[in-house]
């Protein structure tokens, strides 16, 4: 059953905005507050920065992300009840909903290189050495763009740097037409739903998506 924390999600969002705000540069006066109410909002909101904690920051990321958590899995689950319990020991008023949702994944991904040597790609990351959950695979999901069509499609490939609408403008400066083709993009510049989007607007055939060592980390 494909679960999800919405007013925990919710919540969380509120505290996350209201922690935002509390951090901006402490004024006279807020916009929409009178002087006496500005001054208790400002108040409430030092309150509330008193009681924040990097260790207890740094032990609930720790605890979210020890295990894969997609939409509908079990850990996923499992965060979901924990935050619930924070909200409540917290006073909020808290329950959890959930709904059925269509959440494909895929079963088979294939990528090779036909010429001018045939290479198929391992389509996973290496551990990254001090971070036991990078090694982690059993619950973890494959990497792919979620409700992509199914397809097997053969073709050139095409440059399209982060496939945006003006990439698109740049090659068709330079007489470069992807139409037909498989075009890859890299990470970056827009969100990766719309890079597939935009390709098969200009007529590509397939569309990969990948991180640029110069634009990931360090």
């Amino acid at each position: 059953m494909r679960t999800f924390p919405v007013r925990v999600f919710f919540a969380l969002l509120l505290a996350s905005s209201v922690f935002a705000q509390s951090t901006v540069v402490e004024k006279k006066s807020i916009l929409g507050f009178s002087g006496a109410n500005a001054s208790a909002q400002f108040a409430l909101e030092s309150k509330f920065d008193g009681s924040l904690s990097s260790a207890n920051m740094m032990a609930w990321l720790k605890r979210l992300s020890a295990r894969p958590h997609h939409l509908g899995s079990a850990y996923n689950k499992e965060n979901a009840d924990f935050i619930a319990s924070q909200f409540r020991s917290w006073g909020f008023e808290t329950k959890l909903e959930e709904f059925q949702v269509l959440f494909p994944t895929p079963k088979t991904r294939i990528v090779e290189m036909t010429r001018p040597e045939r290479f198929t790609l391992k389509l996973q990351e290496p551990a990254v050495e001090g971070d036991a959950t990078s090694a982690q695979q059993a619950e973890q999901l494959p990497t792919y763009n979620a409700y992509s069509i199914d397809g097997d499609v053969t073709g050139p490939l095409v440059y399209v740097n982060y496939g945006i609408p003006a990439d698109y403008e740049e090659l068709e400066k330079r007489g470069i037409d992807v139409k037909g083709k498989i075009v890859i993009a890299r990470y970056g510049g827009s969100w990766r739903g719309i890079k597939p989007k935009v390709a098969a607007e200009h007529g590509a055939i397939g569309c990969l998506i990948y991180s640029d060592p110069r634009n990931d980390g360090f």
